[in-house]
């Protein structure tokens, strides 16, 4: 109990940090994943080209660089925030929306091949009768295929996501914290690991736990979603 009593406040603002993290960057992963599977089955080449492009290079490039490339490549490097004395986010606050950046974009190229294979299963009879009624591609894709792809895939879908949350942990590698300097989950973890190495047994337990309770209502709500909202073909 003395590690509760020590630790509590800062193991709970640590998984509210990470929470935070899957939230904002699983959203955004969501949406930039339906422009990207809409750039891969474009009729129009140089966007199939560029979801292609973007696709291959952040699925196959470990999310490690990725969120190097994001801190120091973009901000530190190409100033995107503007020339360092401009800058008026917080160190927390720059490194939390470049985690983000870096977490969204990489599991975006996921969501695309998950929404691309669902794609793929609505028949093509519907595409065309659409097309014959006088509907245009981009109605077609937001009327029949998209809601037809999104319903097949729910569980695939939450796996990535859930596959998202667990790559929460990589955040600690540019050192993503709260205004008050504790760390996201895993960060927590290995402070607490190096300052009470008798206890380590204990604390992998309490944030195994921990992120079983950000990950298991995922998985129940993708396979309840997925019975209800079944496509009957």
């Amino acid at each position: 109990m003395d590690l509760f009593s020590e630790y509590g406040s800062a193991i709970l603002e640590a998984f509210l940090l990470t929470l935070r993290l899957a939230v904002f960057s699983g959203t955004f992963a969501l949406l930039l994943g339906v422009v990207l599977a809409v750039f891969r089955v474009s009729p129009v080449p140089v966007l199939r080209w560029i979801g292609a492009a973007i696709v291959y290079t952040f699925r196959n490039t470990p999310l490690t660089l990725v969120m190097f490339f994001a801190l120091f490549g973009l901000v530190y490097q190409l100033h995107i925030y503007g020339p360092p004395e401009e800058v008026t986010l917080s160190l927390s606050e720059q490194n939390f929306w470049m985690a983000v950046l870096a977490l969204s974009v990489y599991t975006s190229t996921f969501v695309c091949e998950v929404l691309r294979s669902g794609i793929n299963t609505v028949p093509l009879g519907q595409a065309e009768a659409a097309r014959a009624v006088g509907l245009t591609f981009s109605q077609n894709l937001r009327l029949i295929v998209l809601p037809q792809a999104l319903r097949s895939v729910l569980n695939p879908l939450a796996s990535v996501i859930i596959a998202m949350i667990k790559n929460t942990t990589v955040a600690v590698t540019i050192g993503v914290v709260t205004a008050t300097g504790v760390n996201e989950a895993s960060g927590q973890m290995r402070t607490m690991m190096e300052n009470e190495p008798n206890q380590i047994v204990l604390i992998f337990i309490i944030f195994s736990i921990g992120f079983m309770l950000m990950t298991l209502p995922v998985g129940f709500l993708a396979g309840w979603a997925s019975k209800k909202f079944a496509v009957i073909r």
